[in-house]
C-alpha cells in the first residue's frame, strides 16, 4: 500500500486540492470542507450579536430576509423553533388564500372601517431594503408577487407602525390628482375619486383577508441597491385597519401596470428573479436580482399565462403531479387554466405552504400516504404527519409544468415538529371556508430555488440554488 500525499490550499472560502487524489478521496475531502465551512459560518453568525447590521447589497443582488430572521426589524430576541414559526405563519394562509380568491373575482370598490391602534405583522413574507424619497428614507418592504401597487405608511397615518415615510422631508415627493394617467379605474383598485380634476387620487384596498388601508396615490424616488427609479408611483398610506398590513410597506412585483416591473421597463426589461432563504436560516439571506444582469444563463422555463381579468397574478400551466413513481390521477378540470373563472395555478411569494383545490390535494395526500408508513396524525394546517423514523421511505413529489418538471427537494416537501418526532407533508388543501379555484405554489416550496420572472417574454424559470 502506498501513501498518497495531498496538498490542500484553503483561501477565502475556496478549496484547492493538488496531486489529484482518487475520486473517492476527492469527494470525501470536498464534503468535509463544505461541512466545516457551514459550521464555521453558522457559529460565527451566532457569536456575532449584530450579524446583519453591516449587511449591504452585493453584485449578486439585493438581500432578501424573511420576516422572522434575526436580520429583520420585526424579529424577536429569542426566535421560536423554525417548525413553530412555520406553523404560526401557515395559520394565516387561510386569510391569504381568501385574499387571492378576491383578486380573481370582478374588481369592485372595496371599503372597510379604519381603526386606530398599533398594527402587528402576522403574515409569512420576505423583506427587502429600499429607500424612498430624497434624501432616501430606509424602509423594509415586503415582496409580493400577486400585487402591483406598492405602498408605504406615511407620517400621520392612523393605526400605522412607528416607522413611517415622511413626505415633507423629501424634495421629490408629490401626490397625484384624480386626472393623472395612473389614477384610473383600470389601474387602481378601490378608487375613491368622485370626479376628475384637482382632487387627490385616493384608494381603499383590502390585504391579507381581514385588513385594509386608505392611501393617496403619490410619486417619489425609489432606490433599490444602486438603482434609482424616479417618479415611482405608490400609495402613501393614511390609515389602516386589521392585523395584516406590512408595517413598513410593500413592493408590488405583480404583472399589472402599477407594478415595479411595469414602472421600470427601461431599467430592468421586465425581468427579475429571487432566491428565497429557508425559514430555518435565522442569520442568512437570499437575493433579489432585478434586470437581465446576473440571471442564470441555463435555466428551464415554462410559459407564463396571461389572464386579462386578473392581470396581477402569475399563472403557470400545471399539467400533473407525480408522487414517487406514481402519476397521481387528477382530472384536468382541476388543473386547467380558465381566464373567466380564474381557475388554474399561480406562483405566489406571500402564501407559506402550497395549497391545492381539495380534489387535487386529496389525490396527492392519499398517494403519499400509500407510499409512507403510518400511523398518520395532524399538526396545525398539516394533516399527514408521521414518525420521523419512517421519513427515509417518504416519496419525492414532482410538479409537472409545461416544458418543465420540478422535483421538490425533501426540505421543500416535509416539515418537522418542534419536538422533532414528527415529519409532516408541507402542503394542504384550500381552506374549507374559501371556495377557491386556485392552486397556489407557495414560498416553502420555492425555498433554495432561483425563480425567474420574465414578464416581457412571458416565461417563468426555475433553477437549483443554495439561497442561504
Amino acid at each position: 500500500m502506498h501513501a498518497h500525499f495531498i496538498k490542500i490550499l484553503i483561501s477565502k472560502n475556496k478549496l484547492t486540492i493538488t496531486n489529484h487524489p482518487s475520486p473517492i478521496i476527492m469527494d470525501l475531502l470536498t464534503t468535509f470542507f463544505f461541512y466545516a465551512l457551514l459550521v464555521t459560518t453558522t457559529k460565527g453568525a451566532h457569536n456575532n450579536p449584530s450579524p446583519c447590521s453591516e449587511s449591504k447589497p452585493d453584485t449578486s443582488g439585493l438581500s432578501i430576509i424573511h420576516i422572522e430572521s434575526q436580520c429583520s426589524p420585526f424579529s424577536t430576541q429569542k426566535p421560536d423553533p423554525w417548525a413553530t414559526t412555520v406553523l404560526k405563519m401557515a395559520s394565516k394562509d387561510s386569510e391569504r388564500v381568501s385574499f387571492l380568491d378576491s383578486l380573481i373575482k370582478e374588481q369592485k370598490t372595496t371599503s372597510a372601517p379604519i381603526a386606530s391602534g398599533q398594527q402587528v405583522l402576522n403574515i409569512g413574507n420576505y423583506l427587502v431594503r429600499a429607500t424612498v424619497g430624497t434624501p432616501g428614507q430606509l424602509m423594509f418592504m415586503v415582496l409580493d408577487t400577486s400585487l402591483d401597487a406598492g405602498w408605504v405608511p406615511c407620517s400621520g397615518c392612523l393605526g400605522c407602525s412607528s416607522t413611517m415615510f415622511s413626505p415633507n422631508t423629501s424634495s421629490t415627493y408629490g401626490p397625484m390628482d384624480c386626472d393623472s394617467a395612473q389614477c384610473s379605474a383600470t389601474t387602481v383598485r378601490g378608487l375613491m375619486c368622485t370626479s376628475s380634476g384637482p382632487e387627490a387620487c385616493q384608494f381603499n384596498q383590502s390585504y391579507g383577508g381581514d385588513s385594509s388601508f386608505v392611501a393617496t396615490l403619490s410619486h417619489d424616488n425609489l432606490s433599490l441597491g444602486k438603482d434609482n427609479i424616479p417618479n415611482y408611483a405608490f400609495g402613501c398610506v393614511n390609515a389602516v385597519s386589521g392585523s395584516n398590513i406590512p408595517p413598513q410597506g410593500l413592493l408590488g412585483l405583480g404583472r399589472g401596470s402599477l407594478s415595479l416591473m411595469a414602472q421600470s421597463t427601461s431599467l430592468y426589461n421586465g425581468l427579475f428573479s429571487y432566491c428565497l432563504p429557508s425559514y430555518k436560516s435565522y442569520y442568512f439571506s437570499g437575493s433579489l436580482k432585478l434586470g437581465p444582469i446576473g440571471q442564470p444563463r441555463n435555466i428551464r422555463t415554462t410559459p407564463l399565462l396571461h389572464n386579462p381579468h386578473r392581470p396581477s397574478l402569475y399563472y403557470i400551466n400545471l399539467t400533473g403531479i407525480t408522487v414517487g413513481r406514481v402519476q397521481v390521477p387528477i382530472p384536468q378540470e382541476f388543473l386547467s387554466f380558465d381566464p373567466n373563472t380564474g381557475a388554474g395555478t399561480i406562483i405566489d411569494s406571500g402564501t407559506v405552504i402550497t395549497r391545492f383545490v381539495q380534489p387535487v390535494y386529496n389525490s396527492i395526500r392519499d398517494e403519499y400516504r400509500n407510499q409512507t408508513q403510518g400511523p398518520f396524525s395532524s399538526l396545525g394546517a398539516f394533516d399527514t404527519c408521521f414518525s420521523v423514523t419512517h421519513e427515509k421511505v417518504a416519496p419525492t413529489i414532482t410538479l409537472h409544468f409545461q416544458d418543465l418538471d420540478l422535483k421538490l427537494p425533501l426540505e421543500n416537501t416535509l416539515i418537522h415538529s418542534s419536538s422533532g418526532n414528527l415529519a409532516c407533508l408541507a402542503m394542504a388543501s384550500a381552506p374549507s371556508n374559501v371556495n377557491s379555484v386556485l392552486n397556489i405554489i407557495a414560498s416553502l416550496q420555492q425555498q433554495n430555488l432561483r425563480i425567474m420572472f420574465d414578464t416581457v417574454n412571458s416565461r417563468l424559470g426555475i433553477a437549483r440554488e443554495l439561497c442561504n
